[in-house]
């Protein structure tokens, strides 16, 4: 049962292992879902994909091992006879089946249709012929028959007899998207070390059992806990043309505190130079020299710099060319020692990377950091973190 389904997501590059094929064929024993297609699609995208960017690859697979669609055409060539039929009785009212008989019946409703799936040629928008969008055909959608068939897009009115979706499932995420809070979770995740130092506070069950079979009296055993031995350091460009992409970085924040617990921060503006802060409010109060910075903070420390790297070149080649201050030194001086305390070093910028060639500031500072930069999202996410 569900084998040929299991290996045709197999094909289609999905990530799914028997134990898991073992949990849906359990839910299904238990009737957690019956005789809804829906409601199958749901639970087998909830046990058989674990990451969100396999979420559209699954839907692909699903719809054309059931359904037999492809590549999402918008309109099908072909609409099959009995796909109107088979939940006839259960969709339309008696009113419904007289007002479909309007049309010459069901039989003439589908021979009409297929007759002008094959004489169109072109979209066709308004009318009352063609199938299209916005008329009064009874084929398309966004319309205004009685009793027609939606298809190839979302209905307005509601008053379609049959839905005809060239795909059910939309795009969830590609490697391209841009990344959500939960996403960018499970992408850190690859970046974790495991290391149990501290106090003694967690009980080591095989131990317990090992030592309490061994000295013939209980034995408890105990051990520090588990956690995340990386050490992350992370500086954030602030205001100026970064201000567009506050929510974009909060969520990144907000995951890398949840997921690190050997964080520490800073805010910079534009390029990085002899001081930095974490207090934006009192920034130039409470300066933290950057000198001093590195020699605070270890070489076991990996470091990320989330800025758009948008500046005047000047800015980061140029003593003075900071623009809230006279800078003794050029911003890539400070780069440059940087890398040295630091070899594991990424750069997120969260401009998407085709944008990347407008601004000459974004190439320069790519080229001082080694072509270390990476844009916000899962496929750049994922190649900074191999590189730390």
């Amino acid at each position: 049962m569900l084998i040929d389904f299991f290996l045709h997501l197999r094909r289609h590059k999905l990530p799914c292992s028997l134990r898991e094929l073992l949990d849906l064929h359990g839910a299904l024993a238990a009737r957690i879902v019956s005789l809804d297609m829906d409601a199958f699609y749901l639970l087998a995208r909830c046990l058989l994909v674990k990451d969100e960017a396999h979420l559209d690859r699954f839907d692909r697979a699903f719809a054309e091992y059931y359904d037999g669609l492809q590549a999402s055409p918008l309109l099908p060539e072909t609409l099959p006879d009995d796909w109107l039929r088979r939940e006839l009785e259960r969709l339309l009212s008696l009113e419904e089946r007289d007002l479909l008989r309007s049309l010459g019946g069901l039989d003439k409703l589908l021979e009409t249709l297929n007759q002008r799936l094959a004489e169109q040629k072109e979209r066709h928008a308004g009318g009352n012929k063609w199938v299209g969008t916005g008329g009064s055909s009874p084929f398309g959608h966004g319309g205004f028959h009685p009793e027609g068939v939606r298809m190839g897009g979302e209905g307005e009115h509601g008053r379609a007899a049959k839905v005809w979706e060239a795909r059910h499932y939309r795009n969830f995420s590609d490697d391209d998207s841009p990344l959500g809070q939960r996403a960018i979770q499970l992408a850190l995740r690859k970046l974790r070390r495991w290391v149990r130092k501290g106090s003694l506070d967690e009980l080591d069950l095989d131990d317990t059992i090992q030592s309490t079979a061994r000295q013939g009296w209980l034995d408890v055993k105990l051990r520090p806990e588990r956690h995340n031995g990386v050490k992350l350091l992370v500086f954030f460009d602030v205001g100026g043309s970064m201000d567009s992409h506050v929510a974009e970085v909060q969520r990144l924040f907000s995951a890398l505190r949840h997921e690190f617990k050997h964080l520490e921060f800073f805010y910079f503006h534009n390029c990085l130079y002899d001081f930095v802060w974490r207090d934006n409010a009192r920034r130039f109060e409470e300066k933290f020299d950057t000198w001093r910075l590195l020699r605070t903070y270890g070489h076991d420390y990996r470091v990320i710099l989330v800025g758009d790297a948008k500046m005047g070149p000047y800015e980061i080649t140029w003593p003075g060319g900071a623009v809230e201050y006279w800078n003794e030194e050029p911003g890539q001086l400070w780069l440059a020692r940087l890398q040295q305390q630091y070899p594991k070093l990424v750069w997120i910028n969260p401009l998407p990377r085709r944008e990347w060639l407008w601004h000459p500031s974004i190439k320069l500072i790519n080229e001082l950091i080694g072509g270390r930069m990476h844009p916000l999202t899962l496929a750049g996410l994922a190649q900074a973190i191999d590189q730390l």
